[in-house]
């Protein structure tokens, strides 16, 4: 780390940089040295063994966090200023130290908190954190902290990082600059009173200050003023089934012999749907009438029906489901507490408002709905004559063969390199989770294994029996859980697409998959699918009736699409935020 600090040192125009590697947490070596300006992202995890600090700190503590903060606060010169990166324990943790340290920064360095979304770190840790910025000249002349929070950083909070028009990193500076000038802050940002901060534990979660009204007759309230929060009682393992649902995690279906709750309630979990220390939270549930609850799921149950809506209140909490993993922490188990979703605000319009929000969305949603069960349920569909006459698929192929049974080297920039995971459910090729090979490794392929416009490929492993034809103009190789097949003179390449994705030849494909983890159809049991083989006049006629039903479930896709852009257009009317994507007319 020291060289690549001083590499990094050097490459920014500094030509005689000092730096120093020594213990700041047991090591009195450097104390009385001070600092202008300290730009950190210190260490959040003890080491084995524990710490043994000095005592010259002014907080006593064992945690790392705490005293790295500690040691940069106390060594900035009388005007210094500090910006530093702290996992949410230091924002919130009810301990002695936690308390100590967030009251002596209150009173004598913080002048703002910047929460940071869950991610914004990836792919070294998925863990929660916010920036703490520290001015020892402007705290003694401000009454007040600024809070910001950000919740989009101009890429995906994802491994990926795909690059995103969605910022709020520019806007927050701007803020910053508008608290030291007494401008106006934008949405993203709000002050509290360091009073007021003190008299809540000191507890730093900016959402606890942030003002309560959104716009209009709409006000923020926190969900534990107008609903009862009650944690399940029922295990997923242990409750004997019966006649009541029990609302788990997941969208599992399970039944339990006693109910737990009796009315409309919104069911939301506190553990993440992800692993690996990731927090997500993919689904939560609306429940009516009689329903167990599992024991790791919280009920939200309105206290004043005529006040507050279940159902708007579901569908104001499911737009915001990132931002209520985000409430998770934990490093194995990401969790949350049923503390933390009460103090999670929502807007709250008038009753009769609420009432036209939701019969909006679910008029939409039943158009989705609709859409949705043509594409789930459209296979297209060959009647088979029995005048043709029934061949092996090799008979009527010029080639069938599978690709690479080795994973190839990759490769920075070439040949895309296609697996089963880059063949999608709608029987195209997508491209955008790839990786590449060299050029000379694609030219030393056996001719047979480089597709080429109008072969088919068919899925073979996993999620086998999805064709896809190759367009035209377009070079790439592909591994051995892929078959290609090459049609002759008296079979039509799409008459076999839309063959290969038929029950009759679906049902062929169970048949033949063998395997125990993996299933999978060899390619001798794919040469030998039988197949029906109409003139070639038939076969385009067939051809070209499917092509004209699917241009009609194409349709309902785009039907869906815009009718969820009107459903998120809605929600974010409700919440008062700019709409990033438009309704659809």
């Amino acid at each position: 780390m020291v060289r690549l600090s001083l590499v990094n040192l050097y490459l920014h125009g500094f030509t005689d940089p000092h730096i120093f590697e020594y213990d700041t947490l047991t090591s009195e070596e450097r104390w009385n040295e001070f600092a202008d300006v300290i730009l950190a992202n210190p260490p959040f995890m003890s080491p084995k063994g524990g710490i043994k600090p000095h005592k010259r700190f002014s907080i006593q503590a064992k945690r790392s966090e705490v005293l790295f903060v500690d040691y940069m606060a106390e060594h900035l010169t009388p005007t210094g200023r500090a910006a530093i990166i702290v996992p949410e324990g230091i924002i919130f943790q009810s301990g002695t130290a936690y308390r100590q340290l967030r009251e002596t920064l209150i009173n004598e360095h913080l002048i703002g908190v910047i929460s940071l979304p869950s991610g914004v770190f990836m792919p070294y840790t998925g863990v929660k954190t916010s920036i703490l910025v520290l001015d020892r000249t402007t705290v003694k002349r401000m009454s007040s902290v600024l809070f910001s929070e950000i919740k989009h950083i101009g890429v995906s909070l994802g491994v990926k990082r795909t690059v995103s028009e969605h910022n709020d990193l520019p806007t927050v500076l701007r803020d910053y600059r508008a608290f030291y000038e007494g401008g106006e802050l934008s949405r993203c940002s709000w002050l509290a009173s360091r009073e007021e901060i003190l008299s809540n534990d000191c507890n730093l979660t900016g959402s606890r200050y942030r003002p309560a009204v959104v716009n209009g007759d709409t006000r923020l309230v926190k969900v534990a003023d107008v609903c009862s929060i009650t944690k399940g009682t029922s295990s997923s393992t242990t409750t004997p089934p019966g006649p009541y649902p029990l609302i788990l995690t997941a969208a599992d279906s399970k039944t339990s012999a006693a109910f737990q709750f009796d009315g409309p309630a919104v069911c939301v979990p506190l553990i993440s749907s992800l692993g690996h220390g990731k927090a997500a939270l993919h689904r939560i549930h609306l429940a009516n009438g009689k329903f167990a609850l599992a024991n790791l799921l919280v009920a939200l149950r309105p206290n004043d029906e005529s006040e507050l809506d279940a159902r708007f209140l579901f569908h104001a909490l499911d737009m915001k489901r990132a931002d209520i993993a985000a409430l998770m922490r934990g490093a194995a188990n990401v969790s949350m507490k049923p503390d933390d979703i009460a103090q999670f605000e929502i807007p709250l319009p008038p009753l009769e408002v609420q009432k036209e929000i939701v019969a909006e969305i679910e008029g939409y949603q039943k158009v989705i709905n609709g859409a949705r069960a043509v594409l789930d349920h459209y296979r297209p569909h060959i009647p088979i004559h029995p005048d043709w006459p029934m061949v092996a698929l090799a008979d009527v192929c010029e080639t069938i063969t599978d690709g690479d049974h080795q994973p190839p080297p990759k490769a920075s920039e070439g040949v895309p390199f296609v697996t089963i995971t880059n063949i999608n459910d709608e029987h195209k090729l997508d491209f955008t989770k790839t990786f590449f090979v060299s050029e000379s490794y694609y030219s030393n392929l056996n001719a047979a294994r480089k597709p080429r416009g109008g072969d088919v490929l068919y899925t073979v492993t996993g999620s086998y029996g999805i064709p896809v034809l190759v367009p035209e103009n377009i070079r790439f190789c592909f591994q051995r859980h892929i078959a290609l097949i090459r049609t002759g003179s008296q079979l039509l390449n799409r008459f076999l697409l839309f063959l290969l994705a038929s029950p009759f030849m679906l049902k062929q494909g169970h048949e033949a998959a063998t395997g125990v983890a993996q299933k999978t159809v060899s390619l001798s049991s794919l040469r030998g699918f039988q197949i029906p083989l109409p003139p070639l006049a038939t076969q385009q006629a067939i051809v070209a009736e499917i092509e004209a039903e699917q241009s009609l479930v194409a349709a309902n896709r785009e039907l869906i699409t815009r009718f969820e852009q009107k459903i998120q257009a809605t929600l974010t009317r409700i919440w008062g935020e700019d709409e990033s994507v438009p309704a659809a007319g």
